[in-house]
């Protein structure tokens, strides 16, 4: 490990002088793909030299013991010591492990009603909140690119945009179904009802990602129904989008403008095809490694979110946490940050068996 660690020490080292000569300062694009690289490798070697630098603390520390005055106070020392280098050689371990090209891309999230009717409904409305929330917590942009709603709070489908760096990263564990255990408003007799929605999270492609023939398409006007139609109810501002090749039907209604809302529908489209893509060259795969977590499968029952004991399990990695008021509130990086380890430690132990 420490070999392949040296190896991108050395290469960071290399970029750096690179960052100061005249030809690349004077270079904009040479400028910015070193800069990238910069900051890829920047927290790998300061994990690297803090590794190094406890590592020597701890050695000092244990030659301390050898004398009687200074014996009680190397002994303090110590634990904590070796506690955090045991924390940074497993840093250090998820650092080497090859990074998911898809993770530093935006995503775009549906969220359907399954089963349970209109508390289905009532249910996917508050996911799509928590989701929005969790990303005004974290500071990311994003966008409603068509809400259609069921008239009593709820919602029969929601897509919507999450654009910052890395949110693919974060989200991809929601694809699946979420199962919610509660007791209903309209419930006068107060029993527990059992009702799902399916979450689907998309790397958002772009352009280069996926090239989108216009002769391919066939694109037709609508009168907007959703909130953001409100405004236009009198013109045709919905756009219906038909890839003929696939067979995809994408709409959307929620921008003020005719053109604003077929650029966001071919921009859906172009990631559904990507989607695809993605999903054909998995299946093509010899076969999934045995301690991935799944995280594209929407039939797959990945959470249940119990609001009488005020827990919320992913049946994965079987994780709880215990407050779905904050939760829902978007609250949900413990969860996220419970599903990123588990997969580090799978990917891991794969490639232990694999030496």
């Amino acid at each position: 490990m420490l070999e392949k660690l040296e190896e991108i020490e050395k290469r960071f080292k290399n970029v750096e002088l690179e960052l100061q000569k005249e030809e690349v300062v004077t270079n904009p694009s040479e400028l910015e793909r070193l800069g990238r690289l910069y900051a890829e490798l920047e927290p790998t070697v300061n994990d690297l030299r803090e590794y190094r630098k406890t590592e020597n603390e701890l050695k000092e520390a244990k030659e301390l013991l050898l004398d009687p005055e200074m014996k009680d106070l190397a002994q303090q020392e110590i634990e904590p010591l070796e506690n955090r280098l045991v924390e940074l050689e497993d840093i250090l371990q998820a650092r080497l492990i090859p990074k998911d090209p898809l993770d530093e891309k935006s995503v775009i999230i549906e969220i359907r009603p399954a089963a349970g009717g209109s508390e289905a409904g009532l249910f996917a409305a508050e996911m799509f909140r928590a989701y929005t929330r969790y990303a005004e917590r974290r500071k990311w942009k994003y966008d409603v690119i068509e809400h259609e709603d069921t008239g009593i709070g709820g919602v029969s489908r929601v897509v919507f945009s999450i654009e910052a760096k890395g949110a693919y990263s974060q989200l991809k564990y929601e694809s699946g179904v979420h199962r919610v255990q509660r007791v209903p408003e309209t419930e006068s007799g107060g029993r527990v009802h059992t009702s799902t929605i399916t979450v689907a999270v998309l790397p958002e492609a772009e352009e280069v990602d996926v090239e989108v023939n216009d002769d391919d398409l066939e694109i037709s006007t609508f009168r907007a129904s959703s909130a953001g139609g409100q405004h236009v109810q009198k013109n045709e501002t919905a756009i219906r989008v038909i890839h003929r090749p696939s067979g995809l039907v994408v709409t959307c209604q929620d921008e003020r403008s005719q053109a604003q809302n077929k650029l966001r529908a071919i921009q859906v489209l172009r990631t559904k095809l990507y989607q695809a893509e993605l999903e054909k060259a998995q299946k093509e795969r010899v076969s999934m490694r045995r301690g991935q977590i799944g995280t594209g499968d929407r039939s797959e029952k990945i959470r249940t979110y119990n609001f009488p004991q005020s827990r919320i399990t992913d049946h994965r990695i079987g994780f709880s946490v215990h407050n779905t008021i904050t939760y829902m509130d978007g609250d949900i990086q413990s969860m996220l940050d419970a599903l990123i380890k588990a997969e580090v430690a799978a990917k891991l132990a794969e490639a232990s068996e694999d030496k």
